[in-house]
């Protein structure tokens, strides 16, 4: 049986069960998440982290957590009381949505009964992820308009500008495994991996994803919508107590889903490497879920990594990158996989399939060194003296003539 048809015969308790199960996941995983990255960019600083409550300081998440929920509940009196409660509510219960789609194992026994620790396939899946991430936007813009201060309401618009541009890349990188996998449903694409990853076989779009998905959850070096150093805390500003954590809990279970859907797209899902596939029938099946799990896990530590070294761009820089980088790119990149496949499809000489290969490699090349001509000679045009600035500058008295130097001197005579 296919994975669908073992997700459409399970029945209501068993799905019931596996939700919780998928919701205690992540929440323990979020926990484990926020002691691990603090841990290693303490490790990053040369300094230990936490560790004085519980060994190693595994309970310190759990303690912070009681530290807020115990904390007074502050409504500013500016703002929009129902919109404001109801922000963190939505991003929190939004992050979790996307789950309910990622194939996490292959077939297992759970409770005597044969299934697969997916809560849903739809042909649609990786669409649905999408549009769930696209609704999650709406608790930050809405944190930021409701609050009733300009801080949070600049980190709103900042989000909201970067989100839609930073889904364009990532939807525009997705278009070229839709095309490998002949399918949309996150199932089949992993179904599809078994023997190669599209890591490999896709790396541009990889790299387009792995960017976009850093903008996409609002980290560094990509944290525009809550930099310390501008806005303060940008849309949460005004948050706080177990409203400020759920806010806290949606942005690393949106790092986890983010890189949990590149695992799914990417690495294979939870298939082992090519050289260890004898291993994911160990333990009834449930060994692919430690081969997801770790999959995970370097995505984090890539996220955690990024962090501990790299400078917050300016947001200029930022857009631009998205904007006149990532989304041409892609475009292009969608063309190119479009023609190979369908060469590949009809028969072409494998000699064809590479002289295209070739002859577009040959032609981004030649484009870059045209696009870096023609800024060397804009910027050799602009005959700029730096000695004059570039701001406005009253005239200066530069005739003297009109002082009185005699009364000058003859004060200085008398002393």
């Amino acid at each position: 049986m296919t994975t669908a048809q073992l997700i459409g015969a399970d029945p209501g308790w068993l799905i019931t069960v596996k939700a919780l199960l998928v919701f205690i996941f992540c929440v323990v995983l979020t926990l484990l998440s926020v002691w691990g990255e603090r841990r290693l960019v303490g490790r990053m600083q040369q300094r230990p982290g936490p560790n004085r409550v519980g060994p190693f300081g595994l309970i310190q998440a759990l303690a912070d957590g009681v530290k807020l929920a115990l904390k007074e509940d502050i409504i500013p009196a500016a703002a929009d009381k129902v919109v404001f409660v109801l922000a963190p509510i939505i991003s929190a219960t939004t992050c979790f949505m996307a789950f309910a789609v990622i194939p996490i194992t292959g077939p297992v026994t759970l409770f005597g009964r044969e299934t697969a620790m997916q809560l849903t396939d739809l042909p649609i899946g990786v669409l649905y992820v999408l549009a769930i991430a696209s609704v999650g936007v709406y608790g930050i813009i809405l944190a930021g308009w409701s609050s009733g201060s300009t801080y949070p309401l600049l980190g709103g618009l900042r989000s909201s500008a970067q989100v839609i541009s930073y889904e364009i890349a990532m939807g525009l990188s997705l278009v070229a495994v839709f095309i490998y996998a002949g399918s949309m449903s996150t199932s089949d694409i992993v179904a599809a991996q078994s023997t190669t990853w599209y890591a490999v076989v896709l790396f541009p779009s990889f790299v387009i994803y792995a960017i976009s998905m850093v903008g996409e959850t609002n980290r560094a070096p990509f944290d525009l919508a809550e930099a310390e150093g501008e806005l303060v805390g940008g849309f949460h500003t005004e948050y706080s107590s177990l409203k400020f954590a759920l806010f806290f809990l949606a942005e690393y279970v949106n790092i986890i889903a983010v890189s949990a859907l590149a695992v799914t797209l990417f690495l294979g899902g939870y298939h082992a490497p090519p050289f260890l596939g004898f291993t994911e029938n160990w333990l009834g099946g449930w060994f692919t879920a430690i081969w997801f799990f770790s999959k995970v896990l370097v995505f984090f530590f890539v996220f955690v990594w990024l962090r501990g070294t790299l400078p917050r761009l300016r947001y200029d820089q930022f857009m631009q990158f998205g904007w006149k980088i990532l989304i041409p790119v892609s475009i292009v990149w969608i063309l190119v996989v479009a023609t190979l496949r369908l060469l590949s499809l009809q028969g072409a000489p494998r000699l064809v399939v590479v002289a295209f290969s070739s002859f577009v490699v040959l032609l981004v090349m030649l484009a870059n060194i045209g696009f870096e001509n023609a800024k060397k000679k804009r910027q050799s045009s602009i005959t700029h003296d730096e000695t004059t600035p570039n701001f406005a500058v009253p005239v200066l008295p530069l005739n003297i003539s009109s002082v009185n130097v005699s009364s000058s001197s003859k004060g200085v005579g008398r002393g």
